[in-house]
């Protein structure tokens, strides 16, 4: 539901637990007056890296766990005591699924299997005779998957898994938990309960049905599965799981009033009875600042005042689980309470550790650890405690213990631990009280870089400490929370103006997503590096085609950052370990970056996307110097460009999930536009006479490409087939980088053609199917010549982030005809949205 929030939000730099009366401390007041009217498909809490990453999937900030943008519960629960009455406002209590059938996450199990269709739908039933398939443990799949044991290549695999009961599971809470790529199917006793269209996801839960639990009776049990693999990777894995009755102590909730999402801060505003309480999660990604962009530090703060005028007694609590710092819930953890330097430290991990010893897409870390962090005080108390009691007793005392607690659980699934402070605020008035605490993750080594494990950026080569990080962190609150706020006044600001209001208010939310879907460190030599991570795509790290949609961002705020997404891509094929005369596609899969994993080529797109990238570097900075120091194989991918850009065979691009075509008129453009690119750096350094003959072949090959994409009203989708059209979006640069070497009536002519073609939700990627790319509308729509056209452009992007039904981080893959996900979330490549402000960036220089 739409609705126009005015927010006056008023931040108060005091210290947790600073003193035992909150309402002596000198305040600072932060105020700022923003509207916004977007529903976010998920709300941005905790956005620091791919790992250390936690949104809310509801309109209400305490209708779900929150979660990781993978959608495992990352558990945060927030509770005021008024009074004596006690309201949740944050997170609800659910404690993890027990199993009864586990999943390869606990234990690899065996069942049969065959790549061979079965004759009849006879396979789906327990007395069918499978002595003939083959016999193999979980997971199935295709190499690289996680927990692999049997390797499926096929483009089919059947699955039967024959279990035990030992007693009748109808009138229990029963889940089916399961991971599955691609199109997938699957039966308990010969009843269907899932049916997937072209997808994949892993770690999915559903809740069964009685009339599907009414079969699982004691005795012997059949789950059967069929998946079919249209391209990429292959996965199946399933089981069964029970949820416990919960003993819920939080049963009632505050009154969301409003929300608010800004650059840097999502806001939220609660009635609590008498009094109202404003909570503000701030992740200080603040680009020119590059310890305080990869400090893995998030603030949350609580602010309280009485609504009538009339002085109540309140107390505040907060907990977070285990659940942050493992992949898996079955991981056995450990716990420490730290005192350090005035701050009160609850660290949590794994005791296996196991560091850089996973890659993938959907996984968690799984090594270094995670803290609850805040300054020690009498007037507040940081414990460990049981999930329930420390509840609890907060509810009916209004404190938790802080008496030392005994040995602590290791196993989470039959004894959760809670990392929980409480804080007394002792009589709260009409004027405002407020405090904040500190979550953190130091991840040990973050990357794993041609065979170097690499610290994160923030800890200044082993120099600093997580203890220090945080110590800086508290130290310099008041100070962050004022730079977010100018910067997030600002940057509306200048998004409003060029683009309008809805505009604006897409970039706020694409803002943090695109910044945290990387994680930034050096390597030995000191060359920044700065990793993207292609979340829920295939785990690819350092992707060249997920830099160069959300280079905008990047380039508007700090071109070293856009050097640091490509420095490792450069060294790839300087170094002789990449040796085709084309750009990589990626140097991994996150977190181990020692070379491709990805399974297909894509020559013309990689290439151009560098050449482009690195010419709008030289654009902002003014100077191509950047490019000098990687001149050879910049001249080797122009060349490849040259003789294979125009007209490109049968390869992927970076819509690669549409499928191998030959012929692509937009891939056609990219490839000029890099041509361009390097004549352009080649003019920039002086080289004159080839920036002549590089930029006399780029004007030839686009008149060319006119001649060959033409067709009446639009250009076609590949010079072969007539009737069709796409989204020409690599066209923007000739715009942006001042090549004009496409007649400009081009962009006019396709501009006005897509008018016609655009559905409730967007603009279609081409004529293929209905689905789009949030981020190349963005970018076509710059193609725009007047604002009227851009608006009605970028409307229907709003609309589809405004009332999607898929509430996860923001996808950018998703049906335009009714605003459903396809697939994709929580990308980096929603930076392509800071396209329009980027133009205006550029019009100065």
């Amino acid at each position: 539901m739409n609705r126009k929030i005015l927010l006056s939000i008023i931040g108060i730099a005091v210290s947790l637990f600073s003193c035992n009366n909150p309402k002596k401390e000198s305040q600072k007041l932060i105020s700022t007056n923003l509207t916004s009217s977007l529903r976010a498909p998920a709300y941005p809490l905790v956005t620091v890296d791919p790992y250390l990453s936690a949104w809310s999937y509801t309109n209400n900030l305490y209708d779900d766990q929150t979660r990781h943008w993978t959608g495992k519960e990352f558990p945060l629960l927030g509770a005021i005591r008024v009074d004596g009455e006690t309201y949740r406002f944050l997170g609800k209590e659910n404690l993890p699924l027990k199993p009864v059938l586990p999943t390869v996450r606990e234990e690899k199990w065996t069942g049969k299997y065959t790549f061979e269709q079965p004759k009849d739908d006879s396979w789906k039933s327990l007395g069918f005779n499978d002595a003939s398939w083959k016999t193999g443990a979980s997971a199935f799949g295709t190499p690289n998957e996680p927990y692999l044991s049997t390797p499926w290549e096929t483009k089919d695999i059947w699955v039967r898994r024959v279990f035990d009961l030992n007693e009748d599971l109808l009138n229990k809470s029963i889940y089916l938990h399961y991971s599955h790529d691609d199109i997938f199917e699957l039966y308990i006793n010969g009843i269907q309960v899932i049916g997937t269209g072209y997808s994949w996801r892993y770690n999915v839960q559903e809740e069964l049905s009685d009339e599907v639990k009414a079969t699982l009776k004691k005795g012997k049990n059949i789950i059967t599965a069929h998946c079919h693999n249209r391209t990429g990777g292959g996965y199946v894995d399933f089981g069964l799981y029970e949820k416990e009755t919960n003993k819920e102590s939080f049963t009632k909730t505050a009154v969301q009033k409003s929300t608010n999402v800004l650059p840097t801060q999502t806001f939220y505003t609660f009635e609590c009875g008498p009094v109202d309480l404003d909570v503000i999660f701030t992740t200080p990604l603040l680009l020119d600042d590059l310890t305080l962009v990869s400090r893995p530090v998030s603030y949350i703060t609580y602010q309280v005042k009485s609504r009538d005028n009339s002085s109540h007694g309140v107390q505040i609590y907060f907990e977070a689980t285990p659940q942050w710092a493992v992949n898996d819930d079955s991981q056995p953890v450990g716990f420490e309470k730290i005192e350090k330097d005035g701050l009160s430290f609850l660290k949590t991990g794994t005791t296996e550790q196991p560091v850089l010893q996973k890659k993938g897409d959907d996984l968690r870390i799984d090594w270094g650890y995670f803290y609850v962090t805040g300054k020690s005080d009498k007037s507040g108390t940081m414990n460990f405690g049981n999930y329930w009691n420390t509840k609890k007793l907060f509810q009916t005392t209004g404190n938790i213990s802080d008496a030392q607690t005994g040995k602590l659980s290791d196993n989470m699934a039959k004894e959760m631990t809670v990392l929980a402070y409480s804080k007394d605020l002792g009589k709260i008035s009409s004027n405002k009280t407020a405090d904040y605490f500190m979550l953190g993750y130091d991840d040990v080594y973050s990357i794993q870089y041609f065979g170097n494990n690499l610290k994160a950026y923030w800890t200044n080569n082993g120099k600093t400490d997580i203890f220090q990080a945080f110590k800086s962190a508290e130290t310099d609150y008041a100070s962050i929370m004022d730079r977010c706020a100018d910067f997030n006044e600002s940057m509306m600001a200048d998004a409003n103006r060029v683009g309008g209001e809805k505009y604006a208010e897409l970039c706020a939310l694409a803002y943090r997503q695109a910044i945290a879907a990387h994680k930034l460190v050096k390597d030995e030599n000191g060359t920044l590096l700065f990793f993207s991570k292609e979340n829920n795509s295939n785990g690819s790290i350092g992707t060249v085609d997920i830099t160069y949609p959300s280079s905008p961002l990047f380039l508007l705020y700090n071109t070293e950052l856009v050097k640091g997404l490509m420095n490792h891509i450069f060294y790839y094929s300087e170094s002789g370990k990449w040796t085709k005369p084309f750009a990589a596609h990626d140097v991994g899969t996150y977190p181990l970056a020692n070379g491709q994993t990805y399974g297909g080529d894509m020559p013309v797109e990689e290439s151009g996307n560098m050449l482009i990238t690195t010419a709008a570097v030289a654009e902002v900075d003014g100077n191509a110097d950047y490019a000098a120091s990687h001149w050879d194989v910049l001249t080797t991918w122009a060349d490849y460009l040259v003789k294979e850009g125009l007209d490109p065979a049968n390869q992927l691009c970076t819509d690669d999930f549409a499928g191998h075509f030959a012929h692509n008129a937009n891939l056609s453009i990219k490839a000029i536009m890099g041509i361009a690119s390097y004549a352009k750096l080649a003019k920039m350094l002086g080289k004159n006479e080839i920036g002549d003959q590089y930029m006399q072949t780029a004007k030839d090959m686009a008149v060319k490409w006119e001649q060959m994409a033409r067709e009446g009203d639009h250009y076609k989708l590949t010079f072969d087939k007539p009737g069709t059209w796409s989204q020409k979006y690599n066209l923007v640069w000739d715009k942006l980088l001042g090549f004009n070497i496409f007649d400009p009536e081009i962009a006019k002519k396709e501009i006005a053609y897509y008018l016609t073609k655009q559905n409730a939700f967007g603009l279609p990627l081409d004529i293929r199917r209905t689905y789009t790319k949030s981020d190349w509308i963005m970018w076509t729509a710059v193609l725009a010549e007047n604002r009227a056209d851009f608006d009605a452009l970028v409307a229907p992007v709003y609309k589809y982030a405004d009332e999607t039904p898929s509430r996860v981080p923001m996808s950018d893959w998703y049906e335009t005809t009714d605003g459903t996900q396809v697939g994709f979330k929580a990308r980096s490549v929603v930076g392509g949205y800071f396209m329009k402000m980027l133009e205006e960036e550029l019009k100065k220089k």
